[in-house]
């Protein structure tokens, strides 16, 4: 597949983000089990108004998942996960002002929530499933492809590569070949950290995000608050901000599209200051 060249703008739905800087997507868990905020937003009331607080605090898209992805959470059914995120997408849509993208891997939660409102799928399977090609296939929207081994549940015990950046870097361009074969508006590419990789393959991701931004795909990358900060740290999910916000500014400093974070003004700060000493 020739390399794509990644236009002025990311064109999600009816909205055109610029590529000129790293944007953020707040993430918004309607869920009671993930890992470091899970049940804060469960109800509609509480989890429309956060991320109408996101927004003000500079989020440039709001991410929308209702299944934890943490080793050990609950499955969800179809009908849980609709419960969860629908009733906040289809009141968000019309009002949000930002692009909203449901995290899911359930191809008729993408479908019913893309019919609500929503532009993009965020999928951490990888657009793996037949069905969810299907959807984008259907509706042209957006997509993210992320990169996993296993299941959120095996995971963990496929965190062997032999060499890490290559294998990642032929999942995506084969995964992304099948999303513009289908015709989606927008493919983004996430080489996954923390999911099936340990803090050693964390970090060597980091250090070498050159190996994905070269690949004519616009990255995102979501370090948030994720194990790895507290295993070098000893912090707590909740107290894990400061080494987001290094791994953050790494992502700025190597042109990374999107970064995906819970702490949306602590990063949009950063950002900002990373962004003048890059251009300065």
């Amino acid at each position: 597949m020739a390399r794509p060249t990644i236009d002025q703008e990311l064109r999600l739905g009816a909205y055109a983000l610029p590529t000129d800087h790293t944007l953020i997507m707040g993430v918004l868990n309607v869920t009671p089990d993930s890992f470091s905020d899970g049940g804060l937003h469960l109800a509609p009331v509480d989890a429309i108004a956060h991320a109408r607080k996101l927004v003000d605090e500079g989020a440039d898209l709001i991410d929308v998942g209702g299944e934890s992805t943490r080793p050990g959470a609950a499955t969800v059914s179809t009908s849980d996960e609709l419960a969860r995120v629908l009733p906040v997408i289809s009141t968000l849509a019309p009002t949000l002002g930002v692009p909203i993208s449901i995290d899911t891997r359930n191809a008729t939660v993408a479908a019913t929530c893309l019919a609500a409102g929503a532009t993009m799928v965020n999928d951490i399977s990888g657009l793996t499933n037949s069905a969810m090609l299907h959807v984008i296939a259907d509706t042209g929207a957006a997509a993210t492809i992320m990169h996993m081994k296993g299941t959120p549940a095996s995971m963990a015990a496929e965190a062997h590569y032999d060499d890490v950046l290559a294998e990642i870097r032929e999942y995506l361009l084969a995964q992304a070949a099948k999303a513009v074969a289908a015709g989606a508006q927008t493919v983004i590419i996430d080489p996954g950290l923390g999911f099936a990789k340990g803090t050693q393959h964390n970090l060597h991701i980091l250090a070498h995000l050159d190996a994905f931004t070269d690949l004519g795909f616009p990255v995102l990358v979501g370090p948030s608050r994720k194990r790895f900060i507290g295993e070098l740290t000893g912090a707590a999910p909740g107290d894990r901000v400061s080494g987001t916000i290094a791994a953050v500014v790494r992502c700025v400093e190597a042109g990374v599209a999107i970064v995906r974070v819970h702490d949306v003004a602590a990063t949009r700060q950063a950002i900002t200051i990373a962004e003048a000493i890059k251009h300065a």
